[in-house]
């Protein structure tokens, strides 16, 4: 959802509710089910406030970027929405590998053979999988992280096939 000044509970179900109507538009036109297309609201920085406006509207797929922001802001909204989901959309470090695995659904930033290889051992030290989706660097910019994409067929596969991953996308920075 973009940033919005008013964060009222029905600005925040207004806006959910046009960015969901226009979601499906989109995809009926071009003969794909909406219900196969996720929206992820960015929920880093903003506070339980407005993150409860949008639980309230109905959303419940959330991207945060930090792990120990997740860690003291998610909790008491879980108990509000035990089924909400959560994605990590900001670098994960490898010795924060063990905790994001814990709270996070998804793990957005998969960009290093050294993440996906500590990511596959916790996953199965915890008994526990996560959705992860390549990083790309579409860009090909130095100063931004994924993998480039010339390299992007050599590490999916890696990832599945050595590694045993369960990757399910690509998610591209341009």
């Amino acid at each position: 959802m973009a940033t919005v000044k008013n964060s009222s509970p029905e600005v925040i179900r207004q806006n959910f509710h046009a960015v969901k109507t226009r979601i499906d538009e989109a995809a009926s036109a071009v003969g794909r089910d909406p219900d196969t297309v996720a929206l992820v609201a960015i929920s880093k920085t903003h506070g339980a406030e407005k993150i409860i406006n949008a639980l309230t509207a109905g959303h419940r797929l959330f991207g945060e970027n930090r792990v120990q922001e997740t860690e003291d802001k998610w909790p008491a909204l879980l108990e509000r929405a035990p089924d909400v989901q959560l994605h990590l959309v900001g670098p994960l470090q490898s010795n924060k590998v063990k905790r994001a695995v814990q709270l996070f659904h998804g793990i957005q930033t998969m960009d290093r053979p050294k993440l996906a290889r500590a990511l596959a051992r916790e996953f199965d030290a915890q008994g526990r999988q996560a959705e992860c989706f390549i990083q790309i660097n579409t860009g090909e910019e130095p100063q931004k992280a994924g993998i480039l994409p010339s390299q992007a067929d050599g590490f999916i596969s890696d990832c599945r096939d050595t590694i045993g991953l369960p990757i399910v996308g690509l998610m591209c920075i341009p």
